[in-house]
């Protein structure tokens, strides 16, 4: 699927367009990856509290339906801003991302970290206290909340190790 979006992406108008603008747009490259970063940071920061508290490791005086309704909105901007800001590299340079094990490690645990943290979040919201309404669903929740922290630091790590990928994956 990946190698069928990079052809789509490599003959489209969209790499000529993000190639001139990272090259000729003064900053714009170190403009992005700082929001790409700051991004990540509101991801982290709002994703983790919540699976933290979960978990029992962070902030037990806070209400968990509270909470999801303070930080959601931090966690899908921080979302929005790394697409937005992220897109424009893999669009200049398709293949260096798209041939990338790194990448596509990256990606087949975003996915299943935004699913999880969607449908954990929907519910809390659509009913207030559900997590809590019985020892069965807390144990679930602290499931999820464990696969959730696991997947979004596999997410960033991933990302950061793009760039190092000829370290985990020699060239044959």
């Amino acid at each position: 699927m990946l190698s069928g979006i990079a052809t789509w992406i490599s003959d489209s108008q969209g790499r000529e367009l993000a190639n001139w603008l990272l090259t000729n747009v003064p900053g714009l490259p170190p403009i992005l990856q700082t929001l790409h970063l700051l991004s990540i940071a509101a991801i982290m920061g709002s994703i983790v509290m919540v699976d933290l508290r979960v978990l029992g490791l962070a902030v037990p005086s806070q209400n968990l339906d509270e909470m999801v309704r303070r930080l959601r909105a931090w966690a899908w901007c921080g979302v929005a801003g790394v697409a937005s800001s992220g897109i424009w590299f893999v669009l200049a340079r398709p293949n260096r991302y798209f041939a990338n094990p790194v990448f596509q490690i990256k990606f087949s645990l975003l996915i299943p970290a935004l699913i999880v943290t969607a449908l954990f979040y929907r519910q809390t919201l659509r009913e207030p206290g559900y997590w809590y309404r019985s020892a069965r669903r807390e144990r679930v929740a602290k499931i999820l909340a464990l696969v959730s922290l696991l997947l979004w630091l596999g997410v960033v790590m991933a990302g950061r190790w793009i760039a190092y990928s000829e370290y985990l994956f020699w060239p044959e």
